[in-house]
Order: C-alpha cells, then structure tokens, then sequence
C-alpha cells in the first residue's frame, strides 16, 4: 500500500492559495468552456480524478452527455462552436508543449475567437487545470463525486 499526502493537510496555506487562483481565474470566463478546458486537458493527462471531476462539474453547470463524450474527438464532431474549438486546441498546444513548440494555429484561431485579456485568462486556465492534473496524478487523490439516480 503506497502512503497518500494530503496536500491540503500538508500545506494548507499554499493550497488554500491555490485553490482560490483557481477559482477566480475559472470565473473568468464562460463556465461550459472551462469545464470543457478542464476535462480535455485532463484527458490529455490522464487524471481520472480531474476527468470524473470535471465531467460531473460540466454536468451540474448543463453540459450534454453527448458533448462531454466527443470531447477527445473535438476536431470531428460538429457539436462544439467555433470559440470552443479554439479553446481545446490551444489546451492542446499548451498541455502537449513538451512535445514541440508547432502551435502557430492554435493561436491563429485563439486570435480570431478570443480578446487578448480573454487568451490570458485561458492561458491561465490551462495552466492552472494542469497543475491540478498533476497534483492529483503525482498524490494518487481520489474524490467520489456524488451519483444521481437513474430516472
């Protein structure tokens, strides 16, 4: 059995801090297109507690079953906007940076799609949700999110 820290018992002012950065930059923008930010990066990244988080976040904010399972094949699927594709595919670029710097069209469509001050807070964005994408995957945290009843 491997030992789990607490970040927030470890550090709970640096956590505390954290988690209010996140919030406010997460209220910076639109919530359907942060959850869909969140999620897509945590796919990259492979956090299942992120994914099941987000997922069920995006659910309680309105987001379709049917969006919330295409998102891996954003670039396929006809169901997200012009905006919100800009949007993954600057999460992709900056999530997969590690993988080269070839994101010149990913900006080109940031540039079309959002302000300058709107591209910062997404930047931010993804910043942050790969931050918790690795304190979750590097702490092996586990959050059960709350189960509705089948209808």
């Amino acid at each position: 059995m491997t030992d789990k820290i607490n970040p927030y018992a470890a550090a709970p002012q640096l956590m505390k801090s954290w988690t209010a950065l996140s919030t406010a930059i997460a209220d910076s923008l639109e919530p359907s297109l942060i959850e869909l930010v969140k999620i897509r990066s945590s796919q990259i990244n492979g956090c299942a507690n992120c994914i099941n988080m987000h997922s069920y976040e995006a659910r309680e904010k309105g987001e379709t079953e049917q969006r919330i399972y295409l998102l891996s094949a954003w670039r396929e699927a006809p169901c997200y906007t012009d905006r919100e594709r800009a949007a993954l595919g600057w999460t992709e670029a900056l999530t997969e940076i590690a993988k080269g710097h070839a994101h010149e069209a990913a900006k080109e469509a940031l540039n079309w799609e959002f302000t300058e001050e709107e591209q910062v807070k997404l930047t931010l964005m993804i910043n942050i949700i790969n931050g918790w994408n690795r304190i979750a995957v590097g702490f092996n945290l586990w959050y059960d999110m709350p189960m509705k009843a089948a209808a």
